[in-house]
């Protein structure tokens, strides 16, 4: 490394007009250590600075606003919480008042009455009068005398840093220092030349100058797109180059023979015809397992498309090849409703299938782990229970686990090491659509299925939104299609902070379901909710499952997995107070029988945008595709579930809502790359190879499933 490179890696601390202490802010606010990471903390917007208003002009309306006036006054008005600095700044046309709440002692200092002021703020509004608070002033002798810049950049802060003396102007000066002190050869060039050439992109040390200073629309535009598609070009790189190493250095089985076990159940027991989606998935599934390479792919497929079919057959593969499976879920429920289903499929086969969880004990436990290890168990699907140590195969050959997100890379890893000499194949599934930014950045290093058709017969869910001024006639509603045998879910939220309010929630309105519905007239409701003993919520669940009650109230513990073909019904109450997936997620609880489903969205009458826009979403469309990529919009890609925990998001420009583009361009290039130089040991591609020996490691890869 030169000792150029080195200045970047230098504490803040040495950088003018910083300091100890100022460096000691930066670090715990904003986790900014070194010049590197000042640099990289790029502005979040841009004010163009070569407007400037007449104050006589200024409306109500105008959002930030330049001004040009001689400061006339300077006071400190009010006392105890009210008190304030006050100035008036006054120019040809009029005059307006300049008001600070925090930091008024060195404010006081550093301004002049009397001196010509250039000043910048957001208007406020009050009562008709206009003010300008916690405005940024420069002399004008001094904004004269420095290069004009067009557009200032703005840096997100906090208030201890604007306290302190630390806010946009005090960063701003910061850059402009730290840019003095650093050269073209501290960011040498990272991207092959002819990339650069080819889509006209300034040098990474220009583009990251005008990020920060760019003189023009034009410049900050190529600027950002440069250093997001590098952003984003460089990880995919890394993330093609580990699937690459492990698809040549993870030797697995080679599932060679499709013998009777699979024939017999696709030519005989098929109980509906496969969709083209599902066909195509298997093919790929097929393919991955005879290569003699072990498989780690990701199947996504919505709420209803049929996975555990897919699984089976897969599982049905590995038996044909002499090897046991095994299928792994998040919860008990869940597990026991694949385990019903699998046994329901394989009827009058010889295949044995196994369940093992947590309450499974003693005799029963006992016996079960024999037939497993002598190979009598074909089959075993139960809970996290599964990865014990205390469970041994006779020969693993595959494993599927069910919405995979809800267990730790640890455990799944435990798993794997259930299979000597290789690794069992690995095929995780999740009914949690992923927005396809998301996968190719999260799980880019996998293969990823996607089952993206519902099977035929399947009647569209029909969602309808309802506020509080039409309950009756939801009511009417109920009382129709419970006279018709169907069952309904009625779902409260559930937040955690809230909790007893949540449970008055649930219980008020099963006290008013109990009304509209009372028992002496043959009606019978479930509650099931979070503070419950497993026991008790099981036995609810379960008389709902049976048909011995018609309506099921329930936080949203419901959300996963229950199957309940008969239920038509579900009605969601404060709509407003859930996500879109688990919107999304609760109404794929119906829809699961031949009848029509229905999706009821109880709001209040007053809605936030936010929640105005997730309910038209979800009464616009039923696909969980669409509805994950208005998700990503709405939330940010760090909040989608299961992805708070990847290091792999901490983008400092890419924003994968925005840059799919990008990121498409982005992969096929790196793709591409690596077709053609799978070392990158070219002489053009040596920029590359550098990068990824000195920074390649930080991508943490927690999608490896195994």
């Amino acid at each position: 490394m030169s000792n150029h490179q080195n200045i970047l890696k230098s504490s803040l601390t040495y950088l003018k007009g910083v300091g100890p202490n100022r460096a000691e802010l930066l670090k715990t606010e904003l986790r900014i250590f070194t010049y590197e990471d000042l640099l990289y903390h790029y502005p979040f917007r841009y004010v163009d600075k070569t407007q400037f208003h007449k104050i006589g002009n200024l409306r109500p309306d105008s959002e930030t606003v330049q001004l040009k006036g001689i400061l006339r006054r300077l006071t400190n008005e009010g006392s105890g919480r009210g008190k304030r600095l006050v100035g008036r700044l006054r120019d040809e046309t009029g005059a307006i008042e300049l008001v600070w709440f925090k930091g008024a002692q060195w404010i006081e200092k550093a301004l002049t009455v009397g001196m010509e002021y250039v000043v910048f703020g957001k208007i406020n509004n009050f009562r008709g009068k206009l003010s300008l608070p916690h405005p940024e002033m420069e002399a004008v002798s001094v904004a004269n005398t420095k290069q004009a810049a067009t557009f200032a950049p703005v840096y997100s802060s906090t208030d201890k840093l604007n306290n302190s003396g630390l806010d946009t102007k005090a960063r701003r000066k910061m850059m402009v220092h730290l840019f003095g002190q650093i050269t073209p050869e501290d960011l040498p060039e990272n991207l092959p030349d002819y990339l650069v050439k080819k889509f006209k992109f300034p040098s990474r040390f220009l583009a990251t100058r005008q990020i920060h200073f760019p003189k023009s629309q034009a410049e900050l535009d190529l600027a950002t797109k440069r250093l997001k598609f590098e952003e984003l070009f460089l990880l995919q790189l890394r993330l093609l180059q580990l699937k690459g190493r492990r698809k040549n250095s993870i030797l697995g089985y080679s599932f060679k023979t499709i013998g009777e076990h699979f024939n017999n159940f696709y030519n005989n027991k098929l109980p509906f015809e496969l969709t083209g989606a599902q066909k195509r998935v298997i093919k790929e599934i097929r393919k991955d397992m005879g290569m003699g390479i072990q498989m780690n792919r990701l199947l996504q497929g919505d709420v209803g498309s049929g996975k555990t079919i897919v699984g089976l057959m897969c599982m049905l593969i590995a038996l044909d090849n002499g090897f046991q499976a095994c299928m792994m879920a998040p919860t008990e429920i869940l597990a026991q409703q694949h385990y019903t289903a699998l046994q329901e499929y394989l009827e009058d086969s010889p295949l044995k299938v196994g369940f093992l969880s947590g309450s499974i004990k003693g005799k029963k436990r006992k016996a079960l782990l024999a037939e497993l290890e002598a190979g009598d168990i074909h089959i075993l699907v139960g809970t996290h229970a599964l990865i014990e140590d205390w469970v041994i195969f006779k020969n693993l050959g595959l494993t599927i686990t069910d919405e995979q997100h809800r267990f730790g890379v640890a455990q799944r890893a435990k798993l794997w090491m259930k299979s000597k000499p290789y690794p069992p194949h690995v095929l995780v599934m999740t009914a949690t659509p992923i927005p396809r930014t998301l996968a190719m950045t999260l799980y880019g290093d996998l293969d990823i299925s996607v089952i993206d058709e519902l099977p035929p017969g399947r009647k569209e869910i029909k969602t309808i939104h309802q506020t509080e001024n039409n309950r009756l006639r939801m009511i009417g509603f109920m009382k129709q299609e419970i006279e018709k045998g169907r069952q309904i879910y009625v779902v409260y939220p559930l937040i955690e902070e809230s909790a007893t309010l949540d449970l008055l929630n649930l219980e008020e309105g099963f006290e008013s379901l109990s009304r509209d519905f009372p028992i002496d007239k043959g009606y019978q409701i479930s509650v099931v909710h979070g503070r419950m003993k497993a026991k008790d919520k099981d036995f609810e669940m379960q008389r709902f499952v049976r048909g011995e009650t018609q309506i099921m109230v329930a936080t949203t513990v419901i959300e996963v997995g229950v199957n309940v073909p008969n239920a038509s019904v579900m009605v969601i109450e404060n709509t407003e107070r859930f996500g879109l997936s688990q919107l999304h997620q609760l109404r794929g609880r119906v829809g699961r029988g031949a009848d029509q489903s229905y999706c009821i969205l109880m709001s209040s009458f007053k809605l936030s945008k936010e929640a105005k826009f997730r309910i038209e979403t979800m009464v616009r469309t039923n696909n969980g595709f669409d509805i994950s990529e208005a998700d990503l919009k709405l939330r940010g890609p760090g909040n989608i579930e299961g992805t708070q925990q990847s290091g792999i998001l901490d983008f400092k420009i890419a924003n994968l809502a925005q840059d799919g583009k990008i990121l498409q361009v982005a992969r096929e290039i790196a793709n591409r790359i690596l077709e053609d130089d799978p070392k990158l040991e070219k002489p053009h591609h040596l920029p590359l190879k550098t990068y990824l020996e000195t920074h390649g490691k930080k991508i943490k890869l927690w999608s490896r499933i195994s």
